[in-house]
């Protein structure tokens, strides 16, 4: 049989790594070329040598290179027996065999002659490994927030519909709860911030949260006009608490947006008559929200009687019997208008034109038309 790489090397099969590297060492400056004049003889010994070592240096190759060696040391093995076998009633020349010999073999090799390369796994991560990693981790966690999203739109749009319905059927408590739970899913929709304080001022009265989510849904509102319906709301939620000058604020702001906004003309009107007590420029708001309403409304008693009370306040009396004259026609049995054209005509000298219209509203029941006519000293 031709040398094994160990026996070219002049080691053991078991020899650690460090004993191969000295031997090849050894070897290597034994049969160089140079020290030999160039000889083929020692060249060939030489090339031997450092394949022996290039096999026998690597854990992977030197395990397969030890796994073919048993294999062949096997085959051999197996020939050898093959060849000394023979059936006992086979004749050489007439003659009987003699029984065969027991086969021979070699006891099992004892762990210390055992060579056990141990493959250790080197893990390393490279660059594209990363990259990939990353890349995986980033795709998963914008599906579960791709999802997440989705299901939040799904929740908002279902609640947001049974909000609309328990709100069109006066179930103001499930309304607030669906507006509410809406909100949960989705924080940025305009339509329950509105709906819900709607709720809370119109039907709670607590002008408080509902100024809140008024501004909530105005910070998320882009078109003017949506706008300056939700100042003229805020204006509202903060004159029901007594807020009167960032109420006034709130409806100078939304006419700043839409000057049609005939609401916020009257609310403003109304707050600088009763509050700020500037006649002529709640009459001036007035004036302009009542021709804002006039386009789509009917003429309002209340409106008018503001007006022409802010008139009457401004030293304006032909003006506030127009407003109270007007006001009568739409309202004949109003003890209140008789009562104010009764001081209207206190004041421009009429005397018996206002005992008539105390006595009127007295009659009316209006007890202030009443106790008026009486200070007057009018005749029954």
């Amino acid at each position: 049989m031709s040398q094994t790489l160990y026996q070219v090397l002049g080691v053991a099969p078991t020899a650690p790594l460090a004993d191969i590297k000295q031997a090849y060492k050894q070897l290597a400056l034994r049969y160089h070329p140079d020290r030999h004049g160039g000889s083929r003889l020692y060249e060939d010994q030489f090339k031997a040598v450092a394949a022996a070592y290039e096999v026998l240096s690597d854990a992977g190759r030197r395990a397969h290179y030890d796994h073919q060696l048993h294999l062949a040391r096997l085959r051999g093995e197996e020939a050898k027996r093959a060849q000394t076998y023979r059936p006992q009633n086979q004749h050489v020349y007439g003659v009987p065999m003699p029984p065969p010999e027991p086969l021979r073999t070699r006891r099992p090799a004892s762990s210390a002659e055992r060579h056990y390369v141990r493959h250790q796994a080197n893990v390393r991560f490279t660059r594209r490994d990363w990259i990939l990693a990353i890349s995986i981790l980033v795709g998963l966690v914008l599906l579960g927030f791709g999802i997440k999203l989705v299901m939040d739109q799904v929740a908002a749009s279902s609640n947001y519909r049974d909000g609309l319905k328990a709100y069109t059927q006066r179930q103001w408590g499930s309304a607030h709860g669906f507006f509410s739970e809406t909100l949960h899913f989705k924080p940025e929709h305009v339509g329950a911030w509105r709906r819900r304080a709607e709720i809370e001022q119109l039907v709670y009265h607590n002008y408080a949260q509902a100024s809140i989510d008024y501004t909530a849904a105005l910070h998320l509102t882009r078109k003017r006009r949506d706008a300056a319906q939700l100042l003229y709301r805020i204006g509202q939620c903060q004159a029901g608490l007594k807020q009167h000058r960032p109420a006034l604020n709130s409806f100078s702001r939304a006419l700043l947006l839409d000057s049609t906004l005939s609401a916020a003309w009257l609310a403003r009107g109304e707050i600088r008559l009763f509050e700020q007590r500037l006649y002529l420029s709640a009459a001036s708001d007035l004036s302009a929200g009542l021709r804002q309403r006039t386009a789509h409304y009917a003429p309002s008693a209340k409106w008018l009687t503001y007006r022409g009370l802010a008139y009457f306040k401004a030293g304006q009396y032909p003006s506030a019997q127009a407003d109270y004259q007007q006001v009568l026609l739409l309202n004949p049995r109003s003890g209140q208008i008789y009562f104010l054209l009764g001081r209207l005509a206190q004041q421009q000298g009429r005397k018996t034109d206002a005992c008539e219209f105390f006595r009127r509203g007295a009659r009316l029941g209006y007890l202030p038309a009443e106790d008026a006519r009486r200070r007057s000293t009018c005749g029954s």
